[in-house]
């Protein structure tokens, strides 16, 4: 499995080793095709905030969004690539999300990264039943994740 990141921000006081560590991790545990590719761009609120917009049509930032290309499911040819998609992390957004939810900046990205991996792969929260087998996906790997570290 490939995984490649990029911080558009500058300087980035992150450890992007330990992003690419954990999508590795959440792919294999997802039993995703193992010539599967992610891309994880780390940006800042402006950049979200554009995002957010030119995709979802809401002017604001928000802590993650995923870009699904293949079909996890899919069947390459010739050793050919299956490219997931990316993924876009604002982590001053997480920042404020860990503040409200009483939990450190890293335990919010592992989740925000762990979300976006599983949108990749097919999960989606557009229902209640939806939400809660993708909320006990995420909720089971950083915590197998946590201990795995």
């Amino acid at each position: 499995m490939k995984v490649w990141i990029v911080s558009h921000r500058d300087p980035e006081p992150l450890n992007l080793e330990a992003f690419v560590n954990l999508a590795r991790f959440a792919l294999e545990r997802e039993a995703a095709p193992t010539n599967s590719e992610v891309s994880i761009a780390i940006v800042d609120n402006d950049e979200m905030a554009d995002l957010n917009k030119a995709y979802r049509e809401l002017d604001e930032p928000t802590d993650v969004l995923s870009f699904p290309y293949d079909e996890p499911t899919m069947v390459a040819q010739d050793d050919e690539p299956i490219v997931l998609g990316d993924i876009a992390i604002a982590p001053d957004i997480a920042e404020t999300n860990a503040s409200e939810l009483g939990h450190t900046v890293e335990h919010e990205l592992n989740h925000l990264l762990v979300h976006g991996i599983l949108h990749l792969l097919g999960y989606d929260h557009e229902h209640d039943e939806d939400a809660h087998v993708m909320q006990t996906r995420q909720t089971v790997i950083v915590q197998a994740w946590t201990i795995h570290v």
